[in-house]
């Protein structure tokens, strides 16, 4: 018996082995040494099979004659499984965190929204910078601008700009990206958790409406 490496979640497709297959002949290779062995009547695959205490697996049953090999198919099944659990690692979901600013916000507070903004890029995430203007703060919005021009010249290191500023309603947003994605992560953080010490941040859904960050006021 081999453990399932990817849970029940990840699907496999099962093939046709030992008596399940029921065709005349087989073209018939051997995966154990990587001999073929040619074209056989299935009871020969069989005997084969029993004889060096393998599976007889049918893996192309289009073919004319169907290929057959001989293989320990529980090994095969789990090899598998853990390909397809290493090809879901290298395409996980890209999520965008945002976090809002006020454009006269203290500086006690931007410190502590760029440690929050840093660990999400440490994490591989996307981040949306969210400047809220209000009332005659929008006359102004040059302050906004030189928020997130400082923010990105500070995480320059470890960010790159992926949508430069733009202002959207009462609103001038900004996305950075990170230089390199941590291809560890098989799991998006759960949307309503995020690093301990920042419940001051929640993160912007990509495909639908996103819950607000607690600002902090100076």
């Amino acid at each position: 018996m081999y453990p399932d490496p990817g849970g029940s979640s990840i699907a496999f497709r099962e093939l046709r082995v030992n008596e399940q297959i029921r065709i005349p002949t087989v073209r018939l290779f051997d995966d154990t040494t990587g001999e073929p062995l040619g074209i056989v009547p299935i009871e020969r695959a069989r005997q084969l099979a029993q004889e060096r205490e393998l599976d007889l697996v049918e893996v192309a049953p289009q073919a004319s004659p169907p290929v057959c090999r001989l293989m320990d198919y529980g090994r095969y099944k789990f090899e598998q499984l853990k390909k397809d659990k290493e090809s879901r690692r290298e395409h996980n979901v890209i999520t965008i965190k945002e976090m809002k600013l006020r454009p006269k916000i203290s500086e006690h507070d931007f410190q502590t929204k760029f440690g929050s903004v840093r660990n999400f890029l440490r994490e591989g995430d996307k981040v949306k910078l969210t400047i809220m203007f209000r009332g005659r703060e929008m006359v102004h919005q040059e302050f906004g601008r030189r928020l997130l021009d400082r923010m990105a010249d500070e995480l320059k290191e470890m960010a790159t700009i992926e949508r430069n500023p733009l202002v959207e309603g009462r609103n001038m947003t900004m996305i950075l990206s990170p230089l390199a994605r941590k291809h560890s992560k098989l799991e998006v953080r759960s949307n309503n958790q995020a690093p301990d010490g920042e419940e001051n941040a929640e993160p912007a859904a990509t495909t639908g409406n996103s819950n607000d960050a607690k600002d902090q006021n100076p």
